[in-house]
């Protein structure tokens, strides 16, 4: 038998409205950096990177009138501090990465390593001109030189905490929480 911590929510960091102004800031950063929508693709790092990525990307198109290409990385396979289970690759990046300016969208950037893993899978795929780094929450406690070009918000946390990104898409509501650690729970 395995224990499993029970967490339980301790504070709500972000509204719905909190995050869309987030992503809308985010999506202006981007344009504003890399002087307007031309050349860039988006791959949000799976599963709640990618709603976040396509929101990005919507509002880049509504303000440039441009579409922007969007795609998926599964990093399981290039996680360096977790065990691959043999998962197949779900990624989906349906255009060529050579030559363009990725912008990698992960919802929570804590140690780094999930970034460093999509870094190894976009470049598996091809050399893009430059990777950027957007990220709804910066949690801090970085275990790699890794920081984000763009950040929803910024939030210290313990070590002992919790942050979680909830989506629409998949979780039926649009919020940021923190969750604490309350026991163990026998699995």
């Amino acid at each position: 038998m395995e224990n499993r911590p029970v967490l339980r929510e301790k504070a709500q960091i972000m509204d719905s409205a909190a995050m869309r102004r987030a992503i809308v800031r985010i999506a202006f950063e981007i344009i504003e950096r890399n002087h307007g929508a031309e050349n860039i693709c988006i791959i949000g790092i799976m599963s709640r990177g990618a709603q976040l990525a396509q929101r990005i990307a919507a509002k880049i198109q509504e303000v440039e009138g441009q579409s922007v290409p969007v795609g998926y990385v599964d990093i399981t396979r290039f996680r360096d501090d977790r065990e691959s289970r043999g998962e197949g690759d779900k990624s989906d990046i349906p255009f060529p990465l050579t030559g363009k300016t990725v912008v990698i969208v992960d919802d929570v950037i804590y140690t780094g390593r999930s970034v460093r893993a999509a870094m190894d899978a976009v470049l598996e795929r091809g050399r893009p001109d430059s990777i950027q780094l957007a990220a709804l929450v910066d949690r801090g406690h970085r275990e790699l030189p890794i920081r984000a070009d763009y950040i929803g918000k910024n939030l210290p946390t313990s070590k002992e905490e919790t942050v979680r990104v909830l989506v629409s898409e998949r979780d039926g509501e649009d919020r940021v929480i923190i969750l604490e650690k309350t026991g163990e729970e026998n699995q």
